[in-house]
């Protein structure tokens, strides 16, 4: 599936080198790099240095943008174009070089790899001097990680946008395993499917179950802004395992898996020399197909195949269990009673996995620390329960059917799956290349009826389909949407058993296959017990506050987590008070934490914001407002939040509106009105109108990322085994604070900021990153 051997030297300087990826990424990773960290800006700096080395020109792009999350943030882009011969449409090479706020993530997979497949990919593509027609555009963005900004800047403000046919982007979830191809599309993905087989990358894998899955959920990748706001297709290449040094300061050079970044080069090279010279108008397509992959292979078929599939294996089905019947070979009783064991095994399986994984977060309740549900002892659980579920199944099948019904019983789940594939071709037509395994069940099944005999050898080749199509899909279902999901995967383990039946059919002594299976099971459990505990490396993730209410004069220390250690009860003490009231304002968090504990903090002078009304006017029915806030200390972020009643219209925020609004009225969720992440401590103005009859109710939450170094605060440091939780806003110093009506001032705010405009610039400000 993917490279399994990289080499440590750097290899040929016309081909792809890991390790002069893996430099890259070092260099890109060595310090945090948030939107607004001094850091951020070396990072940009030393970017435009690689293309420039690389000869070529290089710009920025600068702007505010107000992303329809609520998200309004200064973004950075940094861009380089490769001319081709011709004036067709461009080819765009996509990766954010932002840095996860609030846990300290170095990026070094999400998505310093990213960054570092097209620099090195690029580096090899200009050295060997590759003929291409399309123009080859290069976009770092900026701001990925607060809302997608900096792709947003580019695709609604950039001249270049208009002339772009196709993106490559590289993202990550996590730090290893294998990088997955996803399509985004705004019509069909057969164009899409049918070029990116002609590129011939060398490890595809991909399948459109995960293509169907991906339409369906809301995505947040760059892309998804490209095909959005620019009708612009793509296709994405991320990882996802090892999801637990996602967005962590674990997302270091360390975690990620130097095969996994080979795997990302393998996409990028094949692809970059292939769709620099096609037409890319061939990629766009009404119509969908079914695709999947098997070790160096692509397979792909059209969507309207799919029911037709179906129902050719349904009508083979029938046709030999009368040919069977007839022969004297089945027996309807006998394949009625073949329904017992594979539903007692799905029913027992699946209860268990669901239940067994619940008790084991009453028993180990610090699985709960880590909220993408993905544990480091992971893989041992998905070890552990699907050798259960397999268990199971020979104990059931070991006590209600013998070797000599095997076939009979073999109907069963034939006739099972296929029913699930004819409500997938209704539902998740993009999982419609599960009815090829069964296509080879029914092989299986029609031999023996015809033969009367039954070829283990032959039985066994026939079942490899089963293995190499549904098998990467027990592991992959936890790994990707959380241990939570485990029971999923001991019901496709049953599932997968069912096929296979032919195989474990006619294992004589299925007693004693259960015993071992459930002792091997055993000892994976044993094995995740043993690696339940943290270390430096895999560490428990806690998470401290500092609350300054300036309308109440109070202070309060405040944690997201549930399980408290001993640097939180340093300061939130033994017993800490439910923080309920503090979650009267919402903070956005990608699992929807909330605070759990608060306690009472020291009184430090911290200077509030200054909060001007710039604009306080009536006209007619209809109160026209200009806010500016502006910080005193330096900040990394306001929140802004008014009382849901309060209907906003004609909304700017430093004189942008939101993306693809669509009239007059702001569209929020909740209380919020936005996130503004700040850069250079610049000011925040907003500008609306309302009913006059609308009492004006808001408020606004200040915040430092500096908790740990603020010298007003002496914050001991983490343990080894410790780190920021993620997700959350983190080790921060915040002002809560009413925004109340005040003396309309004049205007002093920079014009930088009333006037957002786009900046294109070719100077490189010195910095102090550089690579051996």
């Amino acid at each position: 599936m993917m490279p399994q051997w990289t080499s440590d030297d750097e290899g040929s300087l016309s081909d792809f080198s890991t390790k002069r990826a893996l430099n890259q990424v070092e260099a890109i990773s060595k310090q945090p790099h948030f939107v607004g960290s001094a850091n951020h800006e070396v990072v940009a700096n030393y970017l435009v240095k690689e293309l420039t080395k690389l000869g070529l020109e290089t710009s920025i792009q600068e702007g505010y943008t107000l992303s329809d999350w609520g998200n309004l943030v200064q973004s950075k882009n940094i861009l380089a174009r490769i001319k081709g011969t011709s004036n067709a449409k461009a080819l765009l090479l996509l990766s954010h070089y932002d840095s996860a706020p609030h846990s300290y993530s170095p990026g070094a997979s999400d998505a310093g790899s990213g960054v570092a497949t097209i620099l090195e990919s690029v580096r090899a593509f200009l050295y060997n001097k590759t003929p291409h027609k399309n123009d080859i555009i290069i976009l770092f963005s900026d701001a990925e990680e607060l809302g997608l900004n900096g792709a947003a800047l580019f695709v609604t403000q950039h001249q270049w946008a208009k002339e772009i046919g196709l993106v490559l982007n590289f993202e990550a979830r996590g730090s290893s395993g294998p990088s997955y191809m996803l399509m985004e599309t705004n019509k069909g993905n057969a164009g899409l499917v049918k070029e990116f087989a002609s590129a011939k990358a060398t490890f595809p894998v991909s399948n459109s179950l995960m293509y169907s899955i991906y339409k369906m959920l809301p995505n947040d990748t760059d892309l998804t802004v490209f095909r959005e706001q620019g009708n612009i297709q793509g296709y994405n290449f991320a990882f996802i395992d090892d999801h637990f040094n996602y967005h962590t300061s674990q997302d270091d050079i360390h975690h990620l898996n130097k095969n996994t970044l080979a795997h990302q080069g393998s996409y990028l090279m094949p692809l970059l020399n292939y769709f620099s010279n096609t037409d890319l108008n061939t990629t766009k397509a009404s119509e969908d197909y079914v695709y999947f992959t098997i070790p160096y292979t692509f397979i792909s078929y059209p969507f309207s195949w799919v029911l037709p599939m179906v129902i050719i294996a349904l009508a083979l089905f029938i046709f030999l269990l009368f040919l069977g019947k007839a022969k004297r070979i089945l027996s309807f009783r006998e394949i009625g009673k073949g329904f017992i064991p594979l539903l007692g095994s799905l029913f027992a399986a699946g209860l268990i996995t669901l239940f067994g994984w619940k008790g084991l977060l009453m028993a180990y309740p610090q699985y709960n620390d880590l909220l993408n549900g993905f544990t480091y002892n992971g893989h041992a659980y998905i070890a552990a329960f699907v050798l259960l579920s397999v268990a199971i199944s020979m104990v059931f099948y070991h006590l209600l059917s013998e070797r000599k019904v095997t076939i009979n019983h073999y109907a069963a789940p034939l006739f099972l799956w296929i029913i699930i594939n004819g409500i997938l071709a209704f539902v998740l037509p993009g999982a419609g290349f599960l009815i090829i395994p069964v296509y080879f069940g029914l092989l299986i099944f029609g031999l023996f009826i015809v033969t009367q005999k039954s070829n283990k050898t032959l039985n066994l080749l026939l079942s490899i389909p089963a293995l190499m199509i549904i098998a990467t899909f027990i592991q992959m279902f936890p790994i990707g949407l959380g241990l939570k999901v485990l029971f999923g995967s001991a019901i496709l383990t049953v599932l997968t058993f069912g096929l296979l039946l032919p195989v474990f059919g006619a294992f004589a002594k299925k007693g004693i296959w259960s015993i071992l299976l459930l002792l091997l099971s055993i000892g994976f459990f044993a094995k995740a017990h043993s690696e339940s505990g943290y270390e430096a490396g895999k560490a428990k993730s806690n998470s401290l506050l500092y609350i300054y209410n300036a309308d109440t004069d109070q202070a309060s220390w405040a944690t997201y987590d549930t399980n408290l250690d001993s640097w939180t009860k340093g300061y939130l003490g033994e017993n800490p008070k439910n923080a309920t009231n503090l979650n009267e304002i919402p903070l956005f968090s990608k699992y929807n934490s909330g605070f759990t504990y608060a306690a009472n903090a020291p009184k430090k002078y911290l200077q509030k914001p200054s909060i001007e009304f710039l604009e306080d006017r009536i006209v007619g029915n209809q109160r026209y407002l200009k806010i500016k806030i502006s910080p005193n200390r330096n900040v990394n972020r306001y929140d802004i939040f008014a009382n849901e009643k309060m209907a906003l219209h004609n909304f700017k925020a430093n004189g942008v509106t939101t993306l693809g609004k669509k009239n007059s009225l702001y569209q929020r969720k909740g209380k919020k009105i936005l996130s503004y992440y700040v850069v250079g401590n610049a000011p925040l103005e907003m500008q609306f109108s309302m009913n006059v009859s609308t009492v004006l109710d808001m408020e606004l939450l200040e915040s430092s990322f500096d908790l740990l170094s603020n010298p007003l605060f002496e914050i001991t440091k983490r343990e080894n085994w410790m780190m920021p939780t993620p997700f959350v806003l983190n080790d921060a110093v915040v002002i809560r604070q009413k925004i109340k009506v005040s003396p309309v001032v004049v205007n002093t705010l920079d014009a930088a900021v009333t006037h957002p405009v786009v900046k294109d610039s070719l100077t490189v400000a010195k910095d102090s990153l550089k690579v051996n």
